[in-house]
């Protein structure tokens, strides 16, 4: 070969370098996280599993969740910074900032969108009507995501988390554990997308207990710290903290103003219990989220949101915590230590 002709042929191949570049780094798909909380660490990247967070940073409520998304991942073959990138855009509570992390998403490119939170989900509908979007949600069709489970239909499906069906049975449960109340509180952040209808249902089935209903509502810490200020006021006997995104991000404080006050409370998810709140009952979020992250594995492997029902619950979590029973001067019945998933002592 002349050495003309190499030099011509060597240009010609790297000249084909940078578009085969792009055409590796295409091949690695991108899903865009869509979170209302607040990130484990950084915006950008969770931490790894591999590297717990230092001692004087606690834990996010969102880390075992986005493991178990990763997990769920995993399951349909894809693995974070091996075959799959994910750009994480958080909200920390500002309801209102979803909308524009919804927009970046979209005008990136990516190729799932994964919404976490009915908020999230509801701001990339708007952004949206062509990338797929998978979400994690209190209730799809009230919410307006999709007109039926079997057959979401559009770009959207996912998992319906049922947090608004079951606050009548927490009513329930709390007043067996506390009969004694006669004024029950229950929290809500207005801001859900669910608020009305759980204070509707809460308040029938406080009407077949007989019992006084009075609604505090709070967005954010400051407006928790308030909240649980006017207590006394309401003569409160007991609580019920509804289900919510930003309340799983403050359930310390949360639990934390239910042991000042002497309140006896019941939450959601086990994690409240965990950390010390009384009584818990509901689905297990990280078996919602590991499902969370199979959906959106399938749809990176080309399945249609519209062919994709629904996925519901199929079982739930009663979870107490007797040792902050015997530290409010509670003693748990048998009926419900029977029904208990996990008991902690």
């Amino acid at each position: 070969m002349r050495r003309r002709d190499f030099i011509i042929l060597l240009a010609g191949g790297m000249g084909g370098w940078p578009s085969a570049l792009r055409a590796q780094q295409k091949a690695m798909p991108v899903v865009g996280y869509l979170g209302a909380g607040s990130a484990p660490s950084s915006p950008s990247q969770p931490p790894s599993p591999s590297q717990p967070p230092s001692p004087s940073q606690p834990p996010s409520p969102n880390q075992p969740l986005l493991a178990a998304f990763r997990q769920g991942l995993s399951e349909t073959g894809y693995v974070e910074e091996q075959n799959l990138a994910i750009e994480y855009r958080w909200a920390e509570g500002h309801y209102d900032r979803l909308p524009a992390s919804a927009a970046d998403l979209v005008a990136r490119k990516v190729d799932v969108i994964a919404a976490s939170t009915t908020p999230s989900a509801l701001a990339a509908k708007d952004a949206t009507k062509t990338i797929p979007i998978v979400f994690s949600v209190a209730d799809p069709i009230e919410s307006g995501l999709v007109a039926s489970l079997a057959r979401p239909g559009a770009n959207l499906t996912g998992i319906s988390l049922l947090t608004a069906e079951l606050m009548p049975k927490r009513l329930e449960l709390l007043s067996e554990l506390v009969p004694h109340a006669r004024v029950i509180v229950l929290l809500v952040n207005p801001s859900s997308a669910t608020a009305e209808r759980m204070i509707r249902d809460v308040q029938e089935a406080a009407r077949a207990k007989g019992v006084q209903l009075s609604i505090l509502k709070a967005s954010t810490e400051s407006e928790i710290d308030a909240a649980f200020a006017t207590l006394a006021q309401q003569q409160a006997g007991a609580l019920v903290v509804s289900p919510d995104p930003f309340f799983l991000s403050r359930r310390e404080q949360l639990v934390a103003l239910a042991a000042r006050h002497a309140l006896p409370a019941i939450y959601e998810w086990r994690e409240f219990a965990a950390t010390g709140g009384l009584i818990s009952y509901g689905t297990s979020l990280t078996g919602m989220w590991r499902q969370f992250g199979i959906y959106t594995g399938k749809i990176l492997k080309g399945a249609k949101p519209a062919d994709l029902p629904v996925q519901q619950p199929t079982t739930f979590e009663l979870v107490v915590n007797l040792k902050t029973a015997k530290a409010l001067g509670l003693t748990v019945p048998p009926s419900i230590l029977a029904r208990a998933d996990e008991v902690i002592e």
